[in-house]
């Protein structure tokens, strides 16, 4: 009977001690579950800073909303820049004589399709306009060339020219061995767009062959290209 009661007493101990140890054991894994929550939380809250030492996710925050920002700004520029040039182009306020450089040169001498092409660059720092043909002067003769009957009919059109930008016109000569002029050089005026020329200006001759002659000639409208270019 004893030996029996020492056996249940020894048994009751160990079942005892087994739950207490499971008990301890089950409070650490519910300590354990429960760190390692909070350390994942921590860890998805502190990731920013543990991928940049507290600083690189902020950087990297920063540095992509200022390439955002950056690639914005340069269209926002690139458009501001394009919606000026168009302000400035609206804006631009007729060519003045000493603000262009006109040269003319003499083609097909003797042949048919006789004409002194005129060229006019714009010298200027901004863009400024043309419009109908140039009023022209031919060497010492006082009388201004019509406007050629060929060509339409100009004088409410304007062609903007930006600095440095070029427009054409031709003097087409008509030499009928009868009664003709010759001379080595011509004077043009712009004109507005009420018809009315501004002050003459000499044009500067260039090529070879600088002496013209003729009976009759006219002038064509100002062009973005060059007439009679064959």
């Amino acid at each position: 009977m004893r030996t029996s009661r020492i056996r249940t007493a020894t048994l009751a101990a160990v079942t005892a001690v087994l739950a207490l140890g499971l008990t301890a054991c089950g409070g650490a894994d519910g300590g354990s579950k429960a760190a390692g929550g909070d350390h994942a939380s921590g860890t998805a809250q502190s990731r920013p800073a543990s991928d940049g030492d507290g600083k690189g996710g902020a950087e990297q925050a920063t540095s992509g909303a200022d390439t955002k920002a950056g690639a914005r700004s340069a269209t926002a520029a690139g458009g501001s820049d394009e919606v000026a040039s168009k302000n400035a182009t609206a804006g631009a306020q007729q060519c003045r004589g000493d603000e262009m450089l006109v040269t003319a040169v003499h083609r097909f001498a003797g042949q048919q399709g006789d004409h002194l092409l005129v060229t006019a660059s714009n010298q200027g720092t901004k863009p400024c306009w043309v419009t109908s043909y140039p009023a022209v002067r031919l060497g010492d003769d006082g009388l201004e060339l019509p406007h050629s009957k060929k060509d339409n009919p100009g004088g409410d059109k304007r062609i903007t020219l930006q600095p440095g930008g070029k427009v054409y016109s031709a003097v087409n000569l008509f030499d009928y061995g009868s009664k003709n002029q010759t001379a080595q050089g011509l004077a043009i005026a712009l004109r507005g767009t009420d018809g009315h020329e501004n002050p003459y200006y000499s044009v500067v001759m260039k090529g070879e062959n600088r002496q013209f002659t003729w009976t009759e000639a006219d002038v064509l409208n100002w062009n973005t290209k060059k007439p009679y270019d064959f």
